[in-house]
């Protein structure tokens, strides 16, 4: 090989490696039209189940009941679901988002699970940062007392929250198990996140429903409402 043919590239080396910038910036381009497609594709098949969802009213009316007088809420983790009863009769199913680590039931501040067990609504709170936030009042006494014998709060701490138990509405001790558990809308991003027709856990232990759905829970549960997680 010469000297010359040594300091220029070949033309049909040149040739070749815009024929490949072309080809990879082309794949580049269907990729992302692609995951475009995809992506407004999913919002719209979560917009159309949206529009077919009855509301609450609506679901009430159907199995006869005007008003619902008997309240219970259920949570299920494995069906990432939130159900509302009258009674013992179902009235409505929400689909619901969890902790992001699912795994687990609650048993640390920070540890990103949701609680299970037996709770009530403590407390209402109509301007939080997710829209709105109806308060349980995690932990428990059955929390206390498991915390307790794994020798995670003293005997002061559980004494303390016991009695806030039973004479407070919320637990107000800030201990190693956390508090200011509850359930909640999705807030600004509520647009988005209610129309992916699958369920991405992201909260830090709550339990969140798309706003309108807080709005429905609203109208029929009160201080002292019970919720059962699962």
């Amino acid at each position: 090989m010469g000297k010359n043919e040594r300091k220029y590239p070949r033309f049909r080396d040149i040739k070749l490696s815009n024929f490949i910038n072309e080809n990879t910036l082309r794949n580049v381009f269907y990729m992302t039209a692609g995951i475009v497609v995809f992506i407004f594709g999913v919002v719209v098949y979560g917009i159309i189940l949206n529009s077919l969802e009855d509301t609450l009213q609506e679901e009430m009316l159907k199995k006869g009941y005007p008003d619902l007088k008997e309240v219970n809420i259920l949570v299920d983790r494995k069906t990432f679901t939130l159900s509302i009863f009258e009674d013992t009769v179902l009235i409505k199913t929400y689909r619901a988002s969890f902790g992001r680590n699912i795994n687990i039931p609650k048993s640390r501040a920070n540890d990103n699970a949701t609680p299970v067990g037996e709770y009530k609504i403590c407390d209402i709170d109509t301007a939080y940062k997710y829209y709105k936030f109806l308060k349980l009042n995690y932990p428990n006494l059955n929390d206390a007392s498991e915390a307790l014998r794994k020798g995670l709060i003293s005997q002061r701490e559980f004494d303390q929250l016991k009695f806030e138990f039973y004479y407070e509405d919320c637990p107000k001790l800030e201990t190693v198990l956390g508090n200011n558990v509850g359930i909640h809308g999705i807030g600004e991003l509520n647009y988005i996140f209610k129309n992916l027709p699958f369920v991405y856990n992201w909260t830090d232990g709550s339990i969140a429903i798309k706003n309108e759905s807080i709005d429905e829970i609203l109208s029929i549960v009160k201080k002292g409402t019970k919720v059962v997680i699962k």
